[in-house]
């Protein structure tokens, strides 16, 4: 009899992410949080897309609809 384990792994924080973002958005700081490792380093070079960036993410962890690498929404 063999059992399967699943790995249990724990959702990202919406409240981390967005006082991320909010406050070191320039520098992808929730980017890097949530494991999207690439876009943020291409935040660091653009400064946040110049803020647009920043501003888009921002409003997109407020409304729920930023998700982490793995597609998973974040936990409230």
């Amino acid at each position: 009899m063999s059992t399967a384990t699943t790995a249990v792994t724990a959702q990202k924080s919406w409240v981390v992410a967005l006082v991320l973002c909010f406050f070191l958005g320039m520098l992808g700081a929730h980017r890097f949080y949530v494991g999207k490792v690439g876009t943020a380093i291409l935040q660091i070079v653009t400064f946040g897309g110049l803020g647009i960036w920043v501003l888009i993410d921002l409003i997109m962890i407020i409304v729920g609809k930023f998700d982490d690498k793995r597609g998973q929404a974040l936990a409230r």
